[in-house]
């Protein structure tokens, strides 16, 4: 990501988060979106994300999980729009729990292109544009939200540096199940009978 992006003010871009916000609940398929999103409680795990929220229960947190998935991808919207289009610029840090959430919302890709059209609002999510947790309170995304819509919810929003803490103890209970690099590699017959006896 390019250093010397330049950014509309927190200000600015709250005022216009603010009013997309608006727009994208007045849709008649926001309801639907926010339960598809939310209907992932059977069908959706991650390894380093949910994981790193300490009791996390996918059928407490996805209700408040929600809101700060579509804030979060709002703020990238008013970027983007304020920046003529500048996805670099649109990619602001998100912590990661948030952004696991926002994958779950990017899934809904037909009802979600569908609001688009109608609403005019472009969501942006790249993943080879994005750092992952590195998500500062303070930072820019942080001063949007808090002047669109007040404090961040602390459960969800993680700094990079507990972050990094917590995916490294998620990461080591893992590994004593025969799972790697946070889920990224798997050791052989680890799901064997004798295995999961032992375990």
């Amino acid at each position: 990501m390019n250093a010397t992006l330049e950014r509309p003010a927190p200000e600015k871009a709250a005022e216009r988060a603010r009013e997309m916000l608006a727009t994208l609940e007045a849709d008649p398929e926001f309801e639907r979106l926010a339960k598809s999103c939310k209907s992932y409680d059977e069908a959706w795990t991650d390894f380093t994300g949910y994981a790193l929220l300490d009791g996390y229960d996918v059928r407490k947190d996805t209700d408040p999980l929600f809101p700060e998935a579509i804030r979060a991808m709002i703020i990238k919207s008013a970027v983007y729009e304020l920046t003529d289009g500048n996805e670099d610029a649109a990619e602001v840090a998100v912590p990661v729990p948030v952004d696991v959430m926002i994958h779950a919302l990017a899934a809904q890709f037909t009802v979600l292109s569908r609001i688009q059209e109608r609403t005019g609002i472009k969501f942006v999510h790249a993943t080879d544009r994005e750092s992952i947790g590195a998500w500062e309170p303070g930072d820019y995304t942080h001063q949007v939200y808090r002047a669109a819509w007040g404090p961040v919810n602390d459960r969800y929003w993680l700094g990079k540096d507990e972050t990094e803490r917590r995916t490294a103890i998620v990461t080591k209970k893992y590994e004593r199940l025969g799972i790697y690099e946070a889920g990224r590699r798997i050791a052989p017959g680890f799901a064997t009978v004798a295995d999961v006896a032992a375990a």
